[in-house]
């Protein structure tokens, strides 16, 4: 399993409020008793921190926040040292604007380095509107008057988005792979990779495309032979991790980027299912029905990857559970539960092990992300509804999930010596490590067990996958099988008694692990079961 570590906020070292290399170092123990495989970094290269280090603007050092490479090397090795392997972040859909190549791109039209982004002659007219998800107007071109010309930003205005048409650009970016995996890394993990292919004629996209840009940006024009090219230049030499972030607009596009035979990338890595929460709730029905479907496309070829979350989502335990304090606990490890028990690689992002919740900001001064603070501004320029706007980033703002890390109950919870960068949120007295740690019906301790079963039982890994139940509104059942052993995972996603039926008589079945502290109820017909709130069983035949 891949354990992804929100450096910025995982644990600081030296008081400055920044969680930083050593600090991660300092939790190495930790981490190594969580069980898992893999690290996967959040960006950690020098960046002036526009998009907490999605800006980078020297790809082979280090931000000065962070630590330096001699501190980067002591924590690669110490990972090694403990059979726990790095995978890295790769940033090169778009740049920082600070970045020496756009530096030089923007200084003069005949620049060297002028065909590594995308511009646009200002005497040709403005070009065809494209959307910015980060910027305050939403407007993807940015006019620069240096060379009269603008410039694509798919994000923030400081993203300009490199050019992955030029073939020198692309092998820039090769060296920096190879720069990093001669230091030992074991693998990346491509930002935003889906949309680096762009129809550089820049057409006119129809009216409305903002609201389904994936449609239009995913899996553009040579997206496939870039891919090729790089497994050709680097995949293929190194025995190194590769997922892309997003699957594109269809099983065909996610098959056709993991698909072995084609030499693209290891695993795919898609949204459908993180973006089914939504303030108003949603539909259990729904979230079987696109985990199921997902299953059933890669059931005989290429591999996924399962998560609900991660750094640009709210808390998990908030967003598909329940974080009110009866029921947070157990929502949590039900969560774990199902993330652990699907077929392909679970992604876990740090803290939700401990079931850490939303923040809770009520005020846009303690919020950090520079998307929602544009956001915000665009909402008030525009007079829209800013307290339906807070209501709304309230529930999934990115920052959310970027409160510093609950180790314990000292102040800061125990993130910092110093003032962190934002806000920790109120809860931490009750919900830290240390609290969980010597408590064996903790949340901590739970997916340890969770993860230790995992690995113990391969059917849980690779085993066929069958939903029970489908039309079941409340309870999500289904059975894991290989090499004659069946596993039954019945999972109660409702705040209420729930009634599974799974079909099958458990009465002599095994009880592998369950949420509560006491056994589930096993019905008299013993063909069905009664899941107490969140209740998460796990029975082996």
């Amino acid at each position: 399993m891949v354990y992804q570590i929100y450096p910025r906020s995982f644990k600081d070292n030296d008081g400055d409020g920044i969680g930083d290399l050593k600090g991660i170092i300092s939790k190495l123990d930790y981490i190594k008793s969580l069980g898992v495989d893999v690290v996967w970094l959040n960006p950690i290269y020098s960046s002036p921190n526009d998009d907490n280090g999605y800006d980078v603007s020297d790809y082979r050092n280090i931000m000065k926040d962070f630590g330096t490479m001699d501190d980067f090397d002591a924590l690669l090795k110490g990972m090694h040292d403990l059979g726990i392997k790095l995978v890295m972040d790769l940033v090169v859909n778009h740049s920082s604007d600070e970045h020496e190549w756009f530096k030089q791109s923007r200084s003069s039209r005949t620049s060297p380095y002028r065909n590594y982004y995308h511009w646009w002659d200002a005497e040709r007219g403005k070009p065809a509107p494209r959307y910015s998800l980060f910027d305050i107007n939403h407007d993807a071109w940015k006019y620069d008057s240096a060379t009269n010309a603008y410039y694509l930003h798919y994000f923030s205005r400081k993203q300009p988005d490199l050019n992955w048409e030029n073939p020198q650009l692309r092998h820039e970016v090769y060296d920096i792979m190879k720069f990093w995996i001669d230091k030992g890394i074991d693998g990346f993990r491509l930002d935003a990779f889906q949309f680096v292919a762009k129809d550089t004629s820049f057409p006119v996209f129809p009216e409305g495309y903002e609201k389904k840009f994936s449609k239009y940006y995913a899996i553009g024009p040579h997206l496939h032979d870039y891919l090729k090219e790089m497994n050709q230049e680097i995949f293929s030499k190194y025995d190194v991790m590769s997922v892309a972030e997003g699957a594109g607009n269809s099983f065909e596009d996610a098959h056709n980027l993991v698909d072995a035979d084609r030499k693209e990338l290891n695993m795919a890595y898609a949204f459908d299912g993180v973006d089914i929460a939504t303030p108003q709730g949603y539909s259990l029905l729904h979230f079987k029905e696109v985990f199921s479907k997902w299953d059933s496309a890669f059931s005989k070829k290429g591999w996924l990857s399962i998560f609900l979350s991660n750094h640009d989502q709210a808390r998990l335990v908030s967003r598909f559970g329940n974080d009110s304090p009866p029921f947070r606990d157990l929502s949590a490890k039900m969560l774990a539960t199902f993330i652990m028990t699907m077929r392909g690689t679970p992604y876990y992002y740090n803290g939700d092990e401990l079931g850490m919740t939303n923040a809770g900001f009520d005020k846009i001064e303690d919020y950090r992300d520079m998307s929602t603070l544009n956001e915000y501004n665009h909402q008030k320029n525009i007079g829209g509804d800013l307290q339906k706007f807070m209501a709304r980033i309230k529930f999934e703002c990115r920052d959310n999930s970027r409160t510093p890390f609950q180790w314990d109950s000292t102040t800061s919870a125990g993130f910092t010596s110093g003032k962190p960068w934002i806000k920790v949120t109120s809860n931490y007295k009750s919900i830290n490590a240390a609290a969980q740690q010597n408590d064996p019906n903790s949340c901590l301790n739970y997916f340890r067990k969770l993860v230790k079963l995992r690995k113990n039982n391969l059917a849980l890994v690779y085993g066929k996958y069958i939903l029970l139940d489908k039309n079941n509104p409340n309870v999500y059942a289904y059975l894991r099988e290989a090499e004659g052993k069946k596993i039954l995972i019945a999972l109660n996603f409702s705040a209420t008694k729930a009634k599974g039926n799974i079909g099958l008589n458990i009465a002599k079945a095994k009880l592998l692990l369950c949420n509560y502290k006491t056994a589930p109820v096993t019905n008299k017909d013993e063909t069905s079961i009664t899941l107490r709130p969140y209740e998460a069983v796990i029975y082996m035949f």
